[in-house]
């Protein structure tokens, strides 16, 4: 009895630590529970704050240095040629070391194709150039309001790295502020992604000034970033750069001709159809930017490589644009790099 009685006892003691033990071990494992359970909406909401803030309008890189203005491709038919994008990115990311496009500007032809057309090609530029590419900028300006934000929100949502945008030229802005206003509808529909002006007032015929403009615009567009310059007023270009020095914009210089010039006034990069190709009569200037002696030369070879793997373009090849880039090019496609050489200092 007395063997029964110790065995009982010891069989006792044993179940009493054991739920001891579990019951310990339960309730720090239900303190954890509820410690998580009410700290998961705090966890939730500082992840989505910190993803929120990395995608606000700034991009993982300045935009600057060269930036190529991109052809758009088109069959014999007429038809965007969306096969040869894929080679056109490795050319330029693997020959000329270029890694910042701009899509559907002046050079491809963006206020030719139809809204379509201009959604599928950035959509190609896009996916070709992922992990390639460092900045993919989308120009997005039209005559209607409504299709302007329609291709901004188009490029936020296929992942673009930032938008520009011309100033509408057919009922066009008779001051700064109707012209703001128009910017800053476009820039709302895609706040997160980076803003440019695309100032060209040679093809708008806005004659309103960049630096005017430039006077308060952050206010208004939180987004905005910066500017292309396409104007030969270098006057206007070295006010820009001067009065806003201190808000680290972007001064993207786009009248191939003057490069040089705008240099020295404080353009922190390039937009055009020469920064595509580098060429042994190439010198380089500055830390971020490498620019050609003569740009009639390099329009031509870069035209010559260019042409041949776009094979047709919609619009440069018509005749009556024979007077087009100085006059390297004529109705056959671009002026050979020799003839394209004999040219210099034509103007």
């Amino acid at each position: 009895m007395t063997r029964i009685s110790d065995g009982a006892e010891q069989f006792s003691d044993s179940v009493w630590w054991s739920l001891h033990f579990t019951g310990k071990w339960l309730c720090i494992w239900a303190f954890g529970f509820v410690l998580l359970v009410s700290l998961f909406p705090f966890l939730l909401l500082h992840v989505f704050l910190t993803f929120f803030s990395s995608s606000m309008a700034s991009p993982k890189k300045r935009l600057q240095g060269l930036v190529a203005a991109t052809i758009t491709p088109m069959t014999e038919h007429g038809e965007i040629n969306f096969s040869v994008i894929g080679q056109y990115v490795d050319y330029l990311v693997e020959e000329q070391g270029v890694k910042n496009i701009f899509v559907n500007g002046t050079t491809g032809e963006g206020l030719s194709l139809s809204i379509s057309e201009r959604r599928q090609v950035a959509e190609e530029w896009v996916t070709k150039g992922r992990n390639k590419l460092d900045q993919v900028v989308i120009h997005v300006g039209a005559l209607s309001l409504k299709e302007s934000q329609e291709l901004a929100k188009h490029a936020a949502e296929i992942g673009a790295d930032g938008i520009a945008v011309i100033a509408p030229f057919f009922l066009k802005p008779w001051n700064k502020d109707v012209l703001i206003d128009f910017l800053k509808e476009v820039a709302a529909a895609a706040p997160a992604q980076p803003f440019y002006y695309y100032h060209i007032p040679a093809l708008t015929g806005v004659e309103i000034r960049a630096e005017e403009l430039l006077d308060g615009i952050q206010e208004k567009i939180p987004s905005f970033q910066g500017l292309k310059f396409s104007d030969t007023n270098l006057l206007d270009f070295g006010q820009c750069v001067d009065q806003n020095r201190q808000r680290q914009l972007a001064f993207l210089f786009g009248v191939d001709e003057q490069l040089l010039s705008a240099l020295v006034m404080g353009a922190t990069g390039a937009v055009g159809r020469p920064t595509q190709i580098n060429h042994p009569t190439q010198t380089s200037v500055g830390k971020e930017l490498s620019l050609p002696r003569s740009p009639f030369l390099l329009t031509g070879v870069l035209y010559s490589e260019i042409y041949q793997l776009c094979g047709q373009t919609r619009f440069w090849s018509v005749p009556d644009q024979s007077h087009h880039d100085s006059g390297i090019w004529d109705s056959n496609g671009p002026t050979p790099a020799s003839t394209a050489e004999s040219l210099q200092g034509v103007y």
